[in-house]
């Protein structure tokens, strides 16, 4: 089997090439975004403890079948038109959440170019937040 991996590899050299670019990729890729953002217990804490401001980013039906109890929605499309409602914020922390946490890093990245110092995203969105059986606010 490892002999026709080697035969595999000599004769498709460009291809094993590309894979092996693409992993690399996408491993470094993966260890860039597992250190960025706060686990629900340490975003619970910093909001508790610096009055600080969950920011859900999700669409408003899905804010409303779900979200975290005194979050601020306001939906990533429309974030922003609407950053001056957050400027007392600037300062504090402000945790980003969406649905799985892959839409939140953008959120971060624009917060963070108008001033806030410390926005940071939920990893693991609000799947995570449930998967922790954390409250939940329904309107």
């Amino acid at each position: 089997m490892i002999d026709q991996l080697f035969e595999f590899v000599q004769n498709h050299l460009l291809l094993s090439g590309a894979f092996l670019v693409v992993l690399v990729a996408w491993i470094a890729y993966e260890l860039k975004g597992s250190n960025s953002g706060v686990s629900p217990s340490e975003a619970t804490s910093l909001i508790n403890r610096e009055e600080g401001l969950f920011l859900d980013i999700r669409e408003v039906k899905d804010f409303k079948a779900g979200h975290i109890a005194g979050a601020r929605n306001i939906p990533k499309g429309r974030l922003g038109d609407r950053l001056k409602e957050l400027e007392d914020y600037k300062e504090k922390p402000v945790v980003v959440v969406c649905q799985h946490g892959q839409h939140s890093g953008a959120a971060v990245g624009q917060l963070t170019q108008a001033g806030f110092t410390r926005a940071a995203k939920l990893k693991g969105g609000m799947t995570q937040w449930q998967s922790d059986e954390l409250p939940v606010v329904r309107k």
